[in-house]
């Protein structure tokens, strides 16, 4: 009986630390921010990701009434920023902005410092992106049931650029190849600038990209886009098909971005950062100014982009497996 009673107590007073622990917490986050709030951006400034970052951290400024300050750290891929916030205070003053090659890293890199999904926890996805798969004029095809012919009928003798071995816009070509059964040469340049200009010269036939950065082009004739990497049309291009409904069921590659913190963050404060991005993204002003980048805010829950990030891991690791991909020298 006096074991049954102490079992009784010694879980009452387990209960009690928990709840007051949960206390303690929710009463952190009605306080918080009490002081400026770093947020990192794990690529060079003016980039896509720093826009984006920039444009949330003043909205939040605006929110709280405390700065929110971006921190550029790029390098190694994206992955310095993300081992810096993975390692940083768990405290809900280091949040930072990731992007699709993030997941794309954590499903092909095994060297990687930390790891996405334990070490990192989801706060919200900002922004969807797409791209547009485009082709010089003198690829025979105005649509993709026409270029899957004939890259059939010619294994090999069509070249594709990304902007790097084992990026975002390297593994939308592979999955390209892998779904439709077709044989694309892969090309790897330093940026995606420079796979338009060697599409553009016809020194290479291929290529994945934003539509902002690619309607000049389509509208001179001097490119010409074939459909869009989405799964669903997008209001600002429906005039688009997209690469699933033009004959590769399946197929979908979204750039997104989004603010990720240390795992161990607690969960109110996390709570509480959510509802102020989520926020933010709903400005129209934001709006406006993510869709003159090509992007559509998106202000998920922690839970929903946490999968997000789980289902991007696992299907791109699935790529890699099932078409043989070598992306990293051991």
């Amino acid at each position: 009986m006096r074991g049954k009673q102490l079992f009784t107590c010694a879980a009452a007073l387990l209960c009690f630390g928990s709840a007051a622990a949960a206390s303690a917490a929710a009463m952190e986050a009605d306080k918080y921010p009490t002081k400026p709030i770093r947020l990192i951006v794990p690529f060079v400034p003016g980039a896509g990701t720093d826009i984006t970052g920039r444009t949330i951290a003043a909205k939040l400024t605006e929110r709280w009434s405390q700065q929110v300050v971006v921190d550029n750290r790029p390098g190694a891929a994206g992955a310095i920023g993300v081992e810096f916030t993975a390692n940083a205070a768990p405290d809900g003053y280091t949040i930072c902005l990731i992007s699709a090659s993030h997941a794309v890293n954590a499903a092909t890199n095994p060297k990687l410092p930390y790891d996405l999904t334990k070490d990192l926890q989801a706060i919200s996805q900002a922004t969807s992106l797409f791209y547009v798969m485009y082709v010089h004029p003198s690829v025979p095809a105005k649509n993709i049931q026409e270029f899957v012919a004939y890259a059939k009928a010619n294994p090999g003798k069509l070249n594709f650029g990304s902007s790097g071995t084992g990026g975002l816009q390297h593994l939308a070509g592979e999955m390209f190849n892998y779904l439709a059964k077709v044989k694309m040469v892969h090309v790897p340049y330093k940026g995606g600038a420079a796979v338009i200009t060697d599409v553009l010269a016809n020194n290479i036939q291929v290529g994945y990209g934003t539509i902002l950065s690619l309607r000049p082009h389509f509208k001179s004739g001097k490119l010409r886009g074939l459909a869009m990497s989405a799964r669903q049309r997008s209001p600002s291009a429906p005039e688009i098909p997209t690469i699933a409904e033009s004959g590769v069921p399946g197929y979908e590659v979204d750039q997104w971005y989004g603010i990720i913190t240390s795992a161990k963050v607690q969960r109110p404060i996390v709570d509480k950062l959510q509802q102020g991005i989520a926020e933010a993204l709903k400005s129209p002003e934001t709006a406006q100014r993510l869709s003159g980048e090509g992007s559509t805010p998106v202000g998920s829950t922690p839970d929903q982009f946490g999968a997000h990030i789980r289902n991007e891991v696992a299907k791109w690791r699935k790529l890699v497996k099932e078409a043989g991909l070598v992306l990293h020298s051991s």
